[in-house]
């Protein structure tokens, strides 16, 4: 047996120990120090294989693939600065507790440091946003198959441990790298790996035990982030026992009307974003439930609270600047159930009718005057698309939301969807968005990543700049026969910097704007992907409807006047304040 024989039975051990751990979608790039890993994993048929030209766009689609699925997805390539590509999207899965196994080829660790060709160092090349480096020993005997398999099974372990997120395994092979024989014998003793992780009930019933009798019949509001999709209504159970209004961002799946089950706010970011109306409405305590809050008036709200109590265990830091007077570390799904199940036994009586009553009648005024100005203005306006894309995708869709403005506007004008009457967690809406890092890049990737892994219909909300980043997927996009649908707002460029203070400065439209030339008509056109243009509000669901009708990757581009869109911002806001100063 030569040296590309064993190369290739190390691989195939590495590659056999992840499937038996559950790993299903891989993410490959051409290169010759790879030809092992891509051989194994091409040869396994219990793996998903996607091939891109490129490093990057193949990184951000396994993150739309890991995002979408909650499993751990590989990613195989080349030695050199192929590795170095994925880096973007490791901070982002490291950042978001997303989980990726990544195989980088290497040269012989002898290699290393005499300038050899396509040769960097590779080791720890992704430092503290790896959860663990796995370097298996370069295949010279059959029996290195058995370190390899090993090294497969530590490396799922780590990634789907808590936290969860990117495990970087170098793979060094020597020459020759293509095998002689054309199949090899699998070395036994290759155990599977549980991807499951067990729920602390214990740790939850105790924590939710003292909450109850510390916080119950207080006036609080639950704030609830980003969270993995819901298995269960018991978040909003939570805030219907305590008699507390709830503020759910999209990305935590819980912006919902579910009555007996509770409800979420239709327009809370409104209600806290009004400085007087907030001052005669000021909560005792506020549950911030999950990832940071994506928004800075809800930021600002949670850390203004009297009380603060921060409930989550799967992200980075929601507390950063330390203002919690209790930090509650158990899965806040599991927990808000126990709580529920307990409500009798401890006896807990919510707050007064009052405290929501009042929350309830001013999100329903500003609500119907918010959606009445919406629908009288003729022209697009990237509020109103962000509504109306949210109520147009199906249930059991997935909707991938960009950072910047999308983000924000889906937060503050998303209404509340109904669940439907029998469902799982399939049956509702996904909202899926890179906020571990909260960047621009590689978002049309991921959201094909997400389409490849999501069993419903996939959307995109995005700005014209964050697409034109990533362009290149697109002209990748048609061999991956995935269906999806970009809702493009073409604004003419990075338009959040004229919601911020750059606006003051002389430079602000050439350094911080950067408004583009490119035509995306012509850049769909290039790719093979469909397009259609939108230049009034009411045609947006038609144009929506005929894209999913045509399947593949379609693109609907919404042209936005900047001007009037930041008008219309701050009429908005007047509007809504002299509204609620009545309630």
């Amino acid at each position: 047996m030569d040296r590309g024989d064993i190369s290739l039975g190390c691989a195939t051990a590495l590659v056999e120990s992840l499937a038996r751990a559950g790993v299903r979608h891989t993410c490959l790039s051409p290169g010759s120090r790879s030809t092992a890993l891509a051989l194994a994993l091409a040869r396994n048929d219990r793996f998903a294989v996607h091939v891109f030209l490129d490093e990057r766009s193949a990184s951000f689609f396994a993150l739309g693939v890991a995002k979408a699925s909650g499993e751990p997805v590989v990613l195989a390539c080349t030695s050199g600065t192929a590795a170095a590509e994925y880096f973007p999207a490791i901070v982002e899965a490291s950042q978001s507790r997303t989980p990726l196994v990544v195989l980088t080829a290497d040269r012989p660790p002898r290699l290393r440091g005499t300038g050899a060709n396509q040769t960097i160092d590779q080791r720890e090349l992704y430092g503290m946003y790896a959860r663990a480096y796995l370097e298996p020993p370069v295949p010279e005997t059959p029996n290195d198959a058995l370190a390899w398999s090993d090294t497969g099974r530590r490396a799922v372990e780590a990634a789907n441990g808590e936290p969860a997120g990117p495990v970087q395994v170098n793979c060094s092979f020597d020459e020759p790298l293509v095998p002689a024989s054309a199949s090899v014998a699998m070395p036994p003793g290759l155990d599977a790996v549980s991807p499951t992780r067990d729920r602390d009930v214990a740790a939850a019933r105790v924590a939710a035990v003292r909450f109850l009798e510390t916080y119950g019949g207080r006036r609080g509001v639950l704030a609830i982030g980003g969270l993995p999709a819901p298995e269960t209504l018991s978040l909003l159970s939570l805030g219907a026992l305590l008699g507390w209004p709830v503020l759910a961002e999209p990305l935590s799946g819980l912006r919902l009307d579910a009555s007996d089950a509770g409800s979420a706010l239709a327009a809370g970011s409104f209600l806290i974003g009004d400085a007087d109306w907030l001052a005669r409405h000021r909560p005792e305590v506020v549950v911030q439930v999950g990832a940071t809050p994506t928004t800075r008036s809800t930021q600002q709200f949670a850390g203004s609270a009297a009380s603060l109590v921060v409930l989550d265990h799967a992200h980075l830091n929601p507390d950063p600047q330390e203002r919690a007077e209790h930090r509650i570390r158990v899965d806040p799904e599991l927990f808000a159930g126990i709580a529920w199940d307990e409500r009798d036994a401890l006896s807990i009586t919510p707050c007064d009718a009052s405290w929501l009553d009042a929350w309830r009648e001013a999100d329903l005024i500003a609500r119907a005057r918010l959606d009445r100005a919406l629908d009288a203005w003729e022209e697009p306006f990237e509020g109103r698309v962000a509504r109306d894309v949210a109520s147009f995708v199906p249930h059991g869709g997935a909707l991938f939301v960009g950072n910047s403005t999308p983000v924000r506007d889906l937060d503050a004008f998303m209404a509340p969807r109904r669940p439907p009457r029998i469902w799982t967690a399939r049956d509702l809406l996904r909202v899926l968005a890179n906020r571990g890092a909260s960047g621009i890049d590689g978002l049309v990737a991921t959201t094909l990543g997400v389409a490849a892994a999501h069993a419903g219909p996939t959307y995109a909300l995005v700005g014209d700049l964050s697409f034109l980043y990533d362009a290149g997927t697109l002209l990748w996009s048609s061999r991956l026969g995935v269906d999806a649908v970009f809702v493009v707002l073409a604004n003419g460029g990075g338009q959040i910097f004229s919601m911020l203070d750059q606006v003051a400065l002389p430079e602000h439209e050439e350094l911080f704007v950067t408004p583009h030339p490119a035509r995306i008509e012509a850049v769909c056109a290039a790719a093979g992907v469909g397009h259609v243009g939108v230049d009034r509000a009411a045609d947006l669901a038609s144009a929506l409807e005929r894209a999913a009708r045509a399947g593949g990757v379609q693109v609907v581009e919404v042209a936005i006047d900047a001007e009037r869109d930041r008008s219309r911002r701050e009429e908005l806001r007047n509007m809504l304040s002299a509204t609620l100063r009545e309630h």
